[in-house]
């Protein structure tokens, strides 16, 4: 009797110990974020139309920032010598000084500052140099996701797989800052740089989807980098299961069939598919003009899913 109490302790005392090391937040940590200024010429369509941006990282959008609420973001932006453009960096998630850490930095130079991410969620981050609305429509646009601290949730479970979805307007005539500002000149939708990137029905040249298998829970992580115009995002063929405004899993909504996301918004929306058999379902702007110019994102749901599509470094297919 002896013996088998004292096993039970041992086996009570383990549990006990690994209970409170998955419960214990995560510990925050520095991340080092090094982003270039790029100004050169990208695709925006799967015909290979080209157009003269100003990028991050030389993509638009940029590269995703990824970090744990808590973490400090060691951020340097260097503006590469050879662009004809000054820039900065401006981060949605950061609280600072705007006329420090945001100021704008000319060819050959760079800016350095760091911030606490405090709070979890998705957000934007762009360039703040003047014209402000210029730089953005010109590409220099991104996301940072910040995960909570206590990890995966009941109100915010671990999904299967995630998607970054960015969408922005195209103006091909950008050289006119107040036009752009005035809303003037926007042709397309955009939607991780690209018109009906994802979609093999409406754009030309295009034969990427992204893929989950069915039944399986996707999250979606959605910026709103337009310069003007709001995005009432829906799944055509299904729900949002969960929305989550700003993406913190403090703010939820169930089951919403559209939500509007503001200029400079991100939120996070969860979705199943039918888990009984292959679907596809449309993810879309209904405001009908972006979407028949671009913002239609098409999901495919199959037991032949790419395994790695949605997961790591595939969360912004290129």
């Amino acid at each position: 009797m002896r013996k088998f109490a004292t096993t039970t302790g041992k086996i009570l005392s383990l549990l006990c110990t690994a209970a409170f090391f998955a419960a214990t937040p995560a510990l925050a940590k520095t991340v080092k974020v090094d982003i270039h200024a790029i100004e050169h010429e990208v695709e925006i369509d799967n015909k290979g139309t080209k157009f003269a941006a100003w990028t991050f990282g030389g993509t638009m959008p940029g590269p995703v920032v990824r970090v744990t609420e808590g973490d400090t973001v060691d951020f340097t932006l260097i503006n590469d010598q050879g662009n004809g453009n000054s820039h900065s960096m401006d981060f949605h998630a950061a609280i600072v000084d705007v006329l420090s850490e945001f100021e704008a930095v000319k060819p050959g130079s760079s800016k350095h500052y760091a911030f606490v991410a405090k709070y979890p969620g998705v957000f934007m981050y762009h360039c703040g140099a003047d014209n402000m609305a210029q730089h953005i429509a010109k590409g220099m646009f991104g996301i940072i996701i910040v995960d909570p601290k206590e990890g995966f949730t009941k109100n915010y479970p671990k999904p299967d797989r995630e998607y970054v979805l960015v969408q922005s307007q195209y103006f091909p005539q950008s050289g006119n800052a107040m036009d752009i500002v005035e809303n003037i000149g926007s042709t397309n939708s955009l939607i991780n740089g690209k018109i009906f990137h994802y979609d093999p029905l409406h754009g030309v040249g295009s034969a990427k989807t992204l893929e989950s298998k069915p039944g399986e829970l996707v999250r979606i992580f959605f910026v709103n980098a337009n310069v003007n115009e709001p995005v009432a995002f829906h799944p055509i063929g299904n729900i949002w299961a969960r929305v989550y405004p700003n993406g913190n899993p403090k703010n939820v909504i169930h089951g919403m069939q559209t939500y509007n996301v503001a200029v400079s918004e991100a939120d996070t929306f969860d979705i199943y598919s039918p888990a009984d058999r292959t679907t596809h379902h449309a993810y879309v702007d209904h405001t009908m003009k972006a979407a028949h110019h671009g913002a239609i994102t098409i999901m495919t749901n199959s037991p032949d899913a790419d395994p790695k599509m949605g997961k790591g470094d595939n969360i912004l297919p290129r």
